[in-house]
Parts: C-alpha cells; sequence; structure tokens
C-alpha cells in the first residue's frame, strides 16, 4: 500500500561480551575485562544500553539448556501453524498473527519463522524493541506496533520499518505531518474497551486529518469476543459506522482476536490477528479447539522421605498425615508458577506415570510435590504441562485453572530461565 522506507540499523546497540565498570564515572562506559571469568563460569553475558545513563538490561544465557537444563518448555512449531491455518480457514482472510510478550512466551521469531511460509499480512507486536527483534531476525514483513505510540519513538519506527498504533489526535498529527519520514500508520478506533484509540463517536471531527495516504488501517478490539453476550456484535456495529465517518476506506481493516474469528467471518474484514489460540489456548466456549503447542517438564533435583507431622515449605505450609516420600523439581515461581499452585491440593504434576499432588508453597526455585510410595529418583522428569511419556496429559487449561490465571497468562509467565525446546 505504501512504499516502506530502507531498513537501518539496530534501535539500540548490542555490547556482546562486555562489562560495566562499576567504579567508572561514566556508568556507560564499557571495559573489556574479566573475560576469564565468564569463561570460567561458562557464561555469556549481553547488556542492552538503554538511552539513560546507569540503565541496563541484562539476559544471562547460560551452557547449560535443553533436556540438560533443570527444567524447559518444548514448543510444537507444527502445532502453531496448523492452528494458524485452521483459523486462515474458518476466517477466510489474512492473517496477522500476534506474537507479542514473546508470541506469549512461546518464541517470537521461532514462531514468525515457521509462519512466513503461510504468507501473513504482517506481524503484531506490543513494543518497538519486540519489533527490532524480528527485524533483526529476517522478517520483512509489516510489523504493526500496538501500543500506542510516543512521538519520542518516531524515529526508531522509521528505522525498524514500524507500523504504529494511533489513537490521539495531537500524535496522528504529528506522524503525518513527517511525510514520507513516516509512512504507514493504523488507527485505533475505541469501541468499548476504554483504554486507548480515537472514540468510534470522536472520529467524524478527525475525518479532515486522517484523509492522508498514510492511513494505511483501522482496528478495533473486543473486550468479551469469547462471549455469547452480543458485547462483540455491538462493538463491531460501532467499527462500522466509524469508518464510514472516514473520508475514504483504509486498506487494511481488522477487529477479530482468535475468538472472534472462529466464531463468524463477519468479524473477519481484512485481516484477523489470532493470539491465545495459536499457541494451544482455548479461544471459548463452544469454539474449535486448537492443537496443544506447549509442553513444561522440571527434572526432580531431590527426594526424600518424610514422616507424619513433618512439615515441608516456607511457613510449614503442608505437613504430612503420614509416611511419604517427596520429590523437589527444580521449577518455581521465578520460572512462572503461582507461589500459591500447592495450598488447594488440587495441581498436580505427572511423574513415573502417575499424578502426583503439588504440596506446600512453591519456592523462587523449587517446587516439592508428593509421590506417595510410588517411585521417584533424582534426574526423574515430571511434565506440568502437557502428556507425559505414560499418555497421561496436564492441559494447559487445567494447569492455568490450578494456578488461578489465564492461559496467556500462564504462558506468557513462563521465564525466560527455561529453554524453549523447538520440534
Amino acid at each position: 500500500f505504501l512504499q516502506r522506507p530502507p531498513r537501518v540499523g539496530p534501535v539500540e546497540p548490542h555490547v556482546r561480551g562486555a562489562l560495566l565498570d562499576p567504579e567508572g564515572g561514566d556508568q556507560r562506559v564499557l571495559v573489556p575485562w574479566r573475560h576469564a571469568f565468564l569463561r570460567e563460569c561458562n557464561r555469556f553475558i549481553v547488556l542492552h544500553l538503554a538511552s539513560g545513563p546507569g540503565i541496563i538490561r541484562a539476559p544471562v544465557s547460560v551452557s547449560t539448556s535443553g533436556r540438560d537444563a533443570r527444567a524447559w518448555v518444548e514448543v510444537d512449531l507444527a502445532a502453531v501453524v496448523e492452528n494458524a491455518r485452521t483459523v486462515a480457514r474458518v476466517a477466510g482472510t489474512r492473517l496477522l498473527p500476534v506474537v507479542k510478550a514473546n508470541a506469549y512466551g512461546v518464541g517470537a521469531v521461532a514462531v514468525s519463522r515457521a509462519l512466513e511460509p503461510l504468507d501473513p499480512w504482517g506481524y503484531g507486536v506490543a513494543t518497538v524493541e519486540e519489533g527490532a527483534e524480528l527485524r533483526a531476525a529476517g522478517i520483512t514483513g509489516p510489523v504493526l506496533v500496538f501500543t500506542p505510540a510516543r512521538a519520542d519513538l518516531f524515529d526508531a519506527y522509521r528505522a525498524q520499518r514500524l507500523t504504529p498504533a494511533l489513537g490521539d489526535e495531537r500524535t496522528i498529527a504529528a506522524w503525518i505531518a513527517r511525510g514520507a519520514g513516516g509512512g504507514a500508520f493504523h488507527l485505533e478506533i475505541d469501541t468499548g474497551m476504554g483504554r486507548s484509540g480515537v472514540r468510534w463517536d470522536d472520529v467524524e471531527p478527525l475525518a479532515d486529518l486522517l484523509d492522508t495516504p498514510y492511513l494505511e488501517g483501522c482496528y478495533t478490539q473486543f473486550h468479551s469476543a469469547e462471549r455469547n453476550d452480543g458485547s462483540a456484535e455491538a462493538q463491531l456495529e460501532r467499527f462500522r459506522l466509524a469508518v464510514g465517518r472516514l473520508a475514504r476506506r483504509p486498506a487494511v481493516l481488522h477487529v477479530a482476536n482468535s475468538a472472534a474469528a472462529l466464531k463468524d467471518r463477519k468479524f473477519a474484514f481484512d485481516a484477523v490477528r489470532p493470539g491465545v489460540y495459536l499457541y494451544g489456548g482455548s479461544p471459548g466456549e463452544g469454539l474449535p479447539e486448537g492443537k496443544p503447542v506447549v509442553s513444561v517438564r522440571a527434572r526432580v533435583v531431590a527426594v526424600r522421605r518424610v514422616r507424619a507431622g513433618d512439615s515441608v515449605s516456607y511457613n510449614a505450609s503442608w505437613t504430612a498425615t503420614c509416611d511419604t516420600t517427596i520429590a523437589t523439581l527444580g521449577i518455581g515461581y521465578a520460572d512462572g508458577l503461582r507461589r500459591s499452585l500447592g495450598r488447594s491440593g488440587e495441581a498436580r504434576v505427572l511423574l513415573g506415570g502417575r499424578p502426583c499432588p503439588i504440596i506446600g508453597l512453591v519456592t523462587m526455585d523449587l517446587t516439592m510435590v508428593d509421590v506417595g510410595d510410588g517411585p521417584a529418583a533424582v534426574g526423574d522428569v515430571a511434565t506440568l504441562v502437557g502428556s507425559a511419556p505414560e499418555g497421561s496429559t496436564n492441559t494447559l487449561e487445567q494447569f492455568a485453572t490450578w494456578s488461578g490465571a489465564l492461559q496467556r497468562e500462564f504462558l506468557t509467565g513462563l521465564g525466560a530461565r527455561l529453554p524453549r525446546i523447538y520440534q
């Protein structure tokens, strides 16, 4: 629809194998010291400098990875692709897969590359940094950033060829004023979500401003598309009225999330935005179930026999009623589990072909399960989400329910310490 500016370098510098000098006056000075220490620890550190001095992000990647790790996440990319095909077939239009939040914790780069053969219209992200990650991975199609754009980041959008979502008059005017130096944008129309965007009944006064070739698309966000309460239909009608007040119809209209895309083609328009369904989540009651995508597994790191009356975990939060065996798993709330997961006694892991209850408070790095008189040894693998080798299954929906979380909430909470293994 529009000529997009050429790709240039990254938004932020990426510095490898270096550390900030803790004694230096300028906290942005990098020095290549302690390399021997890093090698000794077998660690690779990448420091990402932010614009302000002294502000860093420092994810650390260690040598223990994959199924040698204490815990990990397995991702079935073929299932992601099959789920995407299902959405495209049901909706009858192009896809705009939502890969924000690292593709709901699954892995944005891996997912986007897997979906490229389906020729999606583009990809949806939440931040400039997420868009830059896709560009660095070689994704060349449109990348729409849904978080309302800030004017001070306009140059970053241009540098990474990202499409902003705009939803207020001042920011829209500032973007349009850049002309070809800005490029395409999408107008967010608030039809009832109430968090951002131009109100649906305030679009008409902006019609002259929006009469520009840079307005590539319009969209809205349903607040309850999974419900059969008529709210999505009401929002759809508001969206249609708002778009009808524009001087011209934008090339790309999109309103449907996973639930709406699978519910009715009246929500389809020019593209649909599947999210949680791609990653194996249930989009809502009565809608097609996607193929499972994610399995979460953890190794047993300790086994101990406890006696009746012995307590386990912080605050003595569980007490044995009889002699039993406790297996400690190498996964905790720092990896995305809820601390209270073992309080109800309902949550189970699959270990040795049996469901074993999680007991006591989940600790930062470790989780305890009661294996009774069943077999358990250090190194055994427990399945928290997914199918165990013996055939039993903990579904994503079930484990999220035990966690008191939405499925998308559980997925996005899976921590960076858990290696993702792609199958």
